[in-house]
């Protein structure tokens, strides 16, 4: 794990994002208070954190379970003044222990297949208040039958990924309606994420020579970006937001 997070410490985001993104999927939740209480689960170091925090006048719970995201996160609030309406928690997405009809939105940004999209959804439903909204991003299928090198590698590495349909259907019967979705642009990967750990690659095979398990983990680092680079067509981050039914 050492070498993980060295591979991405102090980058802007810990996945693919971009705030204007974040702009839309909040401008799509229509009947939010003018105050309201967002929860942000997975948070990382939180540029999306700080973003919900410049367009809205609410207050954002933040939560991660890494403490070094939360530290930055804290730094970048504090720079921005917006440190006073984002508090940070950490907690397990696993283990949420706020009260029921606590939030009037909850936010997830690259982080909710860590407990798995219809699972979270329908677990973190009852701290929703009545009406309330959730915007997440979950990496998607753009089309059917997708070349078998990139599906096996997906599958492998993660086997609950669904199409943009399945999803749309995982969330109703989780107890939701869409309001809409939209894929991330090509840049969101490139730009606060692929790009800097692309920069740093040589310097930590410098650095980690001879240890056969870092070389591993940087080994399918370069590959995920890779797969990325060569088939971007069949899979994309998917920006779902939808509220309570």
């Amino acid at each position: 794990m050492d070498i993980f997070f060295e591979i991405h410490k102090d980058l802007p985001r810990e996945g693919p994002g971009d705030n204007r993104s974040t702009q839309k999927a909040l401008a799509l939740m229509q009947n939010l208070p003018y105050h309201p209480q967002i929860l942000d689960i997975g948070c990382g170091p939180g540029l999306q954190t700080l973003e919900l925090a410049r367009r809205t006048a609410g207050k954002i719970v933040a939560v991660d379970t890494h403490q070094p995201f939360l530290d930055t996160l804290q730094q970048r609030a504090q720079a921005a003044g917006l440190s006073e309406r984002i508090s940070l928690e950490n907690a397990s997405m696993f283990a949420l222990t706020y009260q029921p009809n606590s939030f009037d939105a909850l936010w997830s940004e690259g982080a909710i297949y860590i407990i798995g999209f219809e699972k979270g959804l329908r677990e973190w439903r009852p701290l929703l208040k009545p009406g309330g909204y959730v915007a997440v991003t979950e990496i998607s299928w753009l089309k059917p039958n997708p070349p078998q090198e990139v599906l096996s590698y997906w599958m492998a590495d993660y086997p609950d990924m669904q199409s943009i349909d399945a999803n749309l259907s995982r969330l109703r019967a989780a107890g939701y309606r869409e309001i809409d979705h939209f894929t991330l642009p090509t840049s969101s990967w490139w730009d606060d994420y692929y790009t800097p750990i692309q920069a740093r690659l040589p310097m930590l095979r410098q650095r980690y020579q001879g240890d056969a398990e870092a070389k591993e983990i940087l080994n399918a680092t370069e590959k995920e970006i890779a797969m990325y680079q060569k088939y971007s067509e069949w899979y994309c981050y998917v920006f779902y937001v939808m509220q309570v039914e």
